[in-house]
């Protein structure tokens, strides 16, 4: 089974296991080799209407950690079915307004090799303050690097599932 057919059996597995009311439609699932990540977008609370921006973003985040606590018990449950039959840990998330909130994330470490001047744009960042460490200074790397080219890695993303696509319809060896 390709890394596409997989995604695509997780995201319809929990589009199927998770309550219909949790989310307005179907959650954002996003998966790596060692994640799966399960964000769904819950209505805005009336609460948040027709008030000052302070007071909005107020409703959004208490009613985020509601939902939070209200669904505990049947995420955890939910989780561990998934890694079971999946063999990856899960994640969950929740957005709501402009609000996008991680309940639990992993934090995997990864190996690499880097050359002096690597080495050194990531001192310069713990030495100015920006990272506590040359780790922390590599994941800001990272993810200033993802922001700034969003776009150009979804089109790579998806170049690489026309690719597996290719594989899984070629010759067998």
């Amino acid at each position: 089974m390709t890394s596409s057919e997989t995604g695509g059996e997780i995201r319809g597995w929990f589009a199927g296991r998770l309550p219909e009311a949790w989310f307005e439609g179907a959650p954002e699932v996003v998966l790596d080799r060692e994640e799966v990540s399960v964000v769904g977008r819950l209505p805005e609370p009336r609460a948040a209407s027709g008030v000052s921006d302070g007071e909005r973003a107020g409703a959004l985040s208490g009613h985020i950690h509601r939902f939070r606590e209200d669904t505990r018990d049947q995420r955890i449950a939910i989780a561990r079915e998934a890694e079971h039959r999946f063999g990856l840990k899960v994640s969950w998330g929740a957005e709501c307004g402009d609000l996008r909130e991680m309940f639990t994330t992993l934090s995997v470490p990864v190996m690499t090799r880097l050359r002096q001047p690597e080495r050194r744009v990531l001192d310069t960042l713990v030495e100015a303050g920006v990272a506590r460490s040359r780790s922390d200074a590599l994941a800001w790397c990272v993810r200033l690097v993802g922001k700034n080219t969003d776009e150009w890695l979804s089109e790579l993303r998806t170049a690489l599932e026309y690719v597996e696509r290719a594989r899984a319809a070629g010759p067998t060896a």
